[in-house]
């Protein structure tokens, strides 16, 4: 089974017009949704049509306040059932319609994540400009290659969970914890539309101080890992141990 987790803040005008994106992509997928609405003050929570399908469960967590995007995303994922996660942003500017690329590159290649990459990016010119400046500093810095980490779009399979740490910030560093913990990555370029409703929950003063430093500890994290491999030892019918 498939499970899509969907972090969501005050989103709702989207969530209606996202659920009907998300029948039509993954039609005839055995699937889950798993909405974390992360202290939204609007009424996100009451928009969401929680109706199953013999395909498809809806699931939603809710914080009991505003909590961030990483602990949205490290909720939702950790209380995902399927053998693959999809993380997709709420706000309709991920398009649920490449889900079925992701899953077929995750196959297709036998890679553990595949991270989406903003091709053409529906932004202005000054967020796409320092958007490109971060990507670029923090990819040689941490090591993880990869060119738009800013993408929420990625499907993993349920071991990479595993490498996740939680602290605030972690959601631009997931494949670079993912790729630190031995698991490979390959990168997809997915569609990327403008916002419609609602206004973005970033912006340049509250991502650059921020982000910089968590590069700084998902460094030191990544340099401080501890790697062995195990051969158990077994005892033959004597009892002695080969």
């Amino acid at each position: 089974m498939l499970s899509v987790v969907i972090p969501l803040f005050n989103e709702e005008a989207n969530v209606p017009i996202l659920q009907a994106e998300l029948r039509a992509a993954l039609a005839g997928i055995e699937h889950e949704i798993v909405f974390v609405d992360d202290g939204s003050r609007d009424a996100t929570r009451a928009r969401i049509d929680r109706a199953d399908t013999p395909t498809a469960r809806v699931r939603v967590l809710a914080f009991a306040k505003n909590t961030g995007q990483s602990a949205a995303m490290y909720a939702g994922l950790q209380a995902a059932r399927g053998e693959v996660a999809v993380l997709l942003d709420g706000d309709l500017q991920n398009d649920p319609a490449d889900i079925p690329r992701l899953l077929a590159t995750l196959k297709e290649t036998g890679a553990d994540l595949v991270c989406g990459y903003r091709a053409r990016r529906k932004d202005t010119v000054v967020k796409r400009l320092t958007s490109r400046i971060a990507n670029f500093v923090r990819s040689r810095f941490v090591g993880d290659g990869v060119r738009d980490t800013g993408c929420t779009l990625k499907a993993m399979r349920r071991e990479c969970v595993s490498a996740l740490v939680p602290f605030a910030g972690m959601h631009r560093f997931i494949p670079a914890l993912i790729k630190g913990a031995g698991f490979r990555l390959v990168e997809l370029p997915v569609n990327h539309r403008p916002r419609q409703h609602g206004v973005s929950k970033y912006g340049l003063g509250n991502r650059a101080v921020r982000a910089t430093m968590d590069m700084f500890g998902v460094r030191w994290l990544l340099s401080r890992q501890i790697r062995y491999e195990v051969n158990e030892e077994e005892k033959s019918a004597s009892g002695n141990v080969d």
